[in-house]
Formats: structure tokens, C-alpha cells, sequence
């Protein structure tokens, strides 16, 4: 058996005993120069980082559900929906070139598309932008973990810090113009509006004492989550 290298070793020990980690940031990064060979771009760590940021996954996952797999879908006829999954309606008569070449003409699109855009991208920069982890970690805290628009727990989706006044429109850094929004919420509010949800989570904790869903009888309830719960009718 070939004893393991001193690189090896030490590596190893670094990773398995002495890393220190707040984030993934770390074992990522390593993971990816390993994979490349010793050398890895800042452009390259930062992609496998994307990668494995549920939050964005999920922020595109809405756009493909809502906006292009229903243009898709129901406007153009082009594809059609089975559970999770999308299909071309007519791929089964496509040739291997036809495919090809169809590939080759989404590519021309996308580049038309960002030649005649210097930054099509703007509308998730402006609002998101980096956020230090201690006033990230203060937002989130205060808000208890939830989105502070429709109540769920960071548990349930994936909850991002909001910038309340958009940095385009001149808002600041400072910990008063940020709210917890969940990943859904904050897509929905974009750049486009300063609205201050903070107030709507102390809604929640309001209630009517003559309310007969505050008072019903827990055994009738028959499925629950945080948001509503379901009863048995009989």
C-alpha cells in the first residue's frame, strides 16, 4: 500500500480536524481547486458556490414555474408539464442535427439579448448586494427566523435579507433599512417599491378571543403547518 503524501496529509488534517467553518465557503473553494488541476479561477469557486445555494435555485425554480415554462406551456403550445418536469412536445421527430442546430440558435438569441444589454442582471444586484454576516445574522434574529411578509419560517424556505428602501433608490446599509423576506417575497418585491413589511410578523400574534378558528378543538385537526391547518368536517 503507497503511504499518503505529506500534501496529502496535511490537506486531509486541515479538512477532517482543523477547519473552522461558518459557511461552506471553505470546502468548496478547496474542493474546486482540487478539481482544477491546483488552480481555479474567482470566477470558477464562485459558480460552484452558486451551485450549491438552494435559496437561487429556488429563486429560479419560481421563474421557470411562472414566467418562462408558462409562456411556454400555455401561450406557444411548445412544451407541456408533467409533474416536475417539462417536456418538448416534438422532440421525438427532431434528427441529432436538427438539434444541434437549434441549440446553436438559443446560444445566438442569448448573446443578441446580452449584446443589446450592458447589464441584464441589474435587477438582482441592486437589491441583493453583499450583506455582512453580522447584520445579516441581526436582521434575521430579529425578525425570529421568518419572512416578515407572509410569516413562514426560514426552515420552511429559504429567507434572504431585503434591502426596504432599494439601494437604486437610495437606501443605505445601515441595519434600520433591513427586513427578512423569504426567497419568494423578495422576488415579488424586486427593486421596484420601499414597502416596510417589519410590522405585518406582530400581526400574526393578534387575536380575536371570539375567533372559532383560534378555538378550535386540536383533536379535530387532521393535517397542519404554520400557515393553516386542515379539520375533520364529521
Amino acid at each position: 500500500m503507497t503511504k499518503p503524501s505529506r500534501a496529502y496529509e496535511q490537506l486531509s488534517h486541515f479538512i477532517i480536524d482543523e477547519m473552522q467553518m461558518s459557511h461552506i465557503y471553505q470546502p468548496v473553494m478547496l474542493r474546486e481547486l482540487l478539481r482544477h488541476k491546483g488552480t481555479a479561477s474567482v470566477s470558477d469557486v464562485a459558480k460552484a458556490l452558486l451551485a450549491e445555494d438552494r435559496a437561487q435555485i429556488e429563486y429560479y425554480e419560481q421563474i421557470v414555474k411562472n414566467m418562462v415554462g408558462r409562456v411556454l406551456n400555455k401561450n406557444r403550445g411548445i412544451t407541456e408539464k408533467d409533474g416536475e418536469s417539462y417536456r418538448l412536445k416534438e422532440f421525438s421527430k427532431l434528427s441529432s442535427t436538427e438539434i444541434k442546430d437549434l441549440i446553436e440558435s438559443c446560444n445566438a438569441k442569448i448573446a443578441e439579448y446580452l449584446e443589446k444589454r450592458s447589464d441584464p442582471w441589474s435587477h438582482r444586484r441592486k437589491s441583493a448586494g453583499y450583506v455582512p454576516g453580522t447584520i445579516r445574522y441581526e436582521v434575521l434574529k430579529r425578525a425570529r427566523y421568518r419572512c416578515e411578509l407572509c410569516g413562514i419560517s426560514a426552515e420552511e424556505k429559504a429567507t434572504e435579507v431585503d434591502h426596504i428602501i432599494p439601494r437604486n433608490k437610495g437606501g443605505t446599509d445601515d441595519i434600520s433599512n433591513f427586513q427578512a423576506l423569504c426567497y419568494s417575497c423578495n422576488a415579488t418585491k424586486r427593486d421596484r417599491d420601499d414597502t416596510d413589511f417589519r410590522e405585518m410578523a406582530l400581526r400574526y400574534n393578534d387575536r380575536d378571543t371570539n375567533c372559532v378558528f383560534c378555538q378550535i378543538d386540536a383533536a379535530r385537526i387532521i393535517a397542519e403547518n404554520e400557515l393553516c391547518y386542515a379539520v375533520n368536517a364529521t
